[in-house]
């Protein structure tokens, strides 16, 4: 019998559903898309793959780092990882470019060579970085904890760390330096969780500079591996993922989650039902109105907002990584003109500005094995920010049938990323073989997000008041994981997995299973 269904089969119901069969429950993971892993998946055309979510992951390099622990438990240790190198990323502002190395002291050496002046400034920085990661401990273990525990000591366990969470990168950032270029350079990753320093928190932002502090990885064999050897370990449990498998409802009887209703009618009951599809998935459309209203799920949402939609370019190359001579560095490229929040609103206010950030990743000479698999041939990812409503005229048509002037769009994009991606690597100018373009709309298909948002909801400071990001619901038997709980990206719906099933079964799974 099945005793667990979770919805969706991202990263957080991967790793929630590889914890709790190691901890013999059966679980079904019900995806609606033909492909599992959510954000980690790939897609194939004419004869090239492509990384849709995860362009780099960090903290994976130790084997007793506690993400890459969580990797081994949840894949029992069968999925490999590539170093990218000494460089991880490369911002770029204007005609400088700033180099991030991997290792603490290296990055720090590299920024006080590139703002000598600024040595405090940037001392008390990565100081600070520490400082909000060892709060963050409490903060994030509270949310796992029974209601009771929460009751008395959820405020202490969570005041450290809000203390952090609650106030934006920029207002923290000037009060360490007055330096403008040095915030723009230190915030320059901040595509990786969607929000400009004006309005991200700073817990945020803390998190994927340190994550990154030892450098980037990439799984052996491409991202796909991740579903792959999670998949194994599910399986050997007896446990299954079910692609075109769309959920309606969830099947609420008593106040008590008894199992979910797919879209062709059928009925599937479990004891237990996790959705990782997003809080505003879950509360809008897969709970009946008449229980999200007595919850205020609703009232619950208008407190968060939904993530920034994107656009990415995926192209294919004729030559290898090494004819080619891609770098495994990514680039995070900006105009010099403005700081990123001024980028953003010229930008959103007139499309033909300049791109307020373009990231590029050259996945396939990270990946050791692409020769083998894709031999004579080159990857590359081309990401920007894109406003939903640009396209939000196509959002009812048909993937692959939305007419010309969709197509045109999307072309006059798609020549603009190309045009940047020649200015920094010339060389692969006449090498492109194909390329497409997906939209926020793609994403919508794809991913079901309304707005083809890339990391849920928005990372600012409100959202780190809210207490209903949690796993535990008011709803019986039934709860949450994935990114919405935790933080933007791979990292944090991993983390949202342990957190959920360490709920569920009243365990510290991180500190029982994996230490």
């Amino acid at each position: 019998m099945i005793q667990s269904i979770l919805i969706g089969s991202g990263m957080g119901c991967m790793a929630a559903g590889a914890c709790l069969t190691k901890e013999g429950k059966k679980v079904l993971l019900l995806e609606r898309h033909y492909t599992a892993g959510g954000y980690t998946h790939v897609f194939k055309r004419r004869g090239y793959e492509w990384d849709v979510g995860i362009h780099y992951i960090g903290e994976v390099n130790k084997e007793q780092g506690v993400l890459r622990r969580m990797f081994d438990y949840v894949t029992d240790s069968e999925l490999k990882w590539a170093d990218m190198g000494e460089v991880y990323d490369r911002i770029v502002i204007g005609n400088k470019t700033y180099d991030f190395p991997k290792g603490v002291e290296n990055w720090k050496e590299a920024m006080k060579g590139y703002f000598p002046g600024e040595e405090a400034a940037i001392d008390r920085y990565v100081e600070l970085v520490f400082e909000v990661s060892k709060a963050s401990r409490q903060y994030f273990s509270e949310k796992a904890m029974p209601g009771f525990i929460q009751k008395l000591n959820g405020n202490r366990m969570r005041k450290g760390y809000l203390e952090y969470a609650s106030r934006t990168t920029l207002s923290v950032l000037q009060e360490l330096t007055d330096n403008e270029e040095l915030i723009k350079v230190l915030t320059g990753q901040y595509g990786d969780y969607g929000l400009p320093h004006s309005r991200s928190s700073l817990a945020m932002h803390i998190s994927i500079t340190k994550q990154y502090f030892g450098g980037g990885y990439i799984p052996v064999g491409g991202t796909a591996r991740i579903a792959e050897t999670v998949d194994q370990v599910i399986e050997k449990g007896g446990g299954t993922i079910l692609t075109n498998a769309q959920v309606d409802e969830v099947l609420i009887e008593g106040n008590q989650a008894v199992g979910v209703r797919l879209y062709d009618g059928k009925e599937v009951r479990a004891d237990l039902i996790i959705s990782g599809t997003g809080v505003m998935n879950t509360y809008q459309k897969l709970i009946p109105q008449a229980i999200a209203e007595k919850y205020h799920f609703l009232e619950h949402l208008e407190k968060v907002t939904p993530s920034a939609a994107h656009a990415c370019l995926y192209i294919g190359l004729n030559g290898t990584p090494e004819e080619l001579n891609l770098p495994k560095a990514n680039y995070w490229i900006y105009p010099d003109d403005l700081d990123h929040d001024g980028l953003v609103e010229r930008y959103e206010k007139d499309l033909d500005a300049p791109l307020p950030v373009v990231y590029i990743s050259f996945p396939a000479s990270k990946d050791p094995t692409w020769s083998e698999r894709y031999p004579g041939k080159s990857t590359i990812d081309i990401i920007t920010v894109m406003p939903f409503d640009l396209f939000k005229e196509w959002e009812d048509t048909r993937w692959k049938k939305r007419g010309e002037s969709y197509e045109a769009m999307k072309e006059k994009f798609a020549q603009r990323l190309l045009e940047v991606l020649y200015e920094k690597e010339p060389q692969v100018r006449g090498k492109v073989d194909h390329y497409e373009l997906s939209s926020p709309v793609t994403t919508k298909h794809f991913m079901n997000y309304d707005r083809g948002e890339l990391y849920g909801i928005d990372h600012d400071p409100e959202r780190y008041q809210q207490r209903f990001l949690q796993p535990k619901t008011p709803i019986k038997n039934f709860y949450l994981t994935g990114q919405d709980i935790v933080s933007a990206g791979v990292a944090g719906a991993l983390f949202a997995g342990f957190l959920t099933a360490s709920t569920i079964t009243k365990k510290n799974i991180i500190k029982e299973r994996l230490f």
